[in-house]
């Protein structure tokens, strides 16, 4: 699987709700020997392949035309509705 992602200028709490509220969401793309990345990711994209085994196994983000092999680590989940709040990858 591959997902398109932007890398994040904008951060904190006022910028992360901006980017829910245009249907996207923050995540942070880490391990390895790179430094950290906070990322936004468009929310649709995601949530339609959450159900897939295959999604957990591995995929790839291509991060401002660079492609890099990831794991979903944690995933923050909205309380009672289906949407997801906030996303950590480890690359792989």
């Amino acid at each position: 699987m591959k997902f398109e992602a932007v890398v994040r200028t904008d951060l904190g709490k006022g910028a992360s709700r901006r980017l829910r509220h245009a249907g996207k969401f923050p995540a942070i793309v880490y391990g390895g020997e790179a430094a950290p990345v906070a990322i936004e990711i468009v929310h649709s994209d995601i949530i339609n392949q959450m159900d897939k085994p295959e999604f957990y196994e591995g995929l790839v983000l291509v991060i401002d035309g660079q492609e890099v092999k990831v794991k979903p680590q944690d995933i923050q989940r909205h309380v009672y509705k289906p949407k997801v709040e906030h996303m950590d990858f480890k690359r792989i």
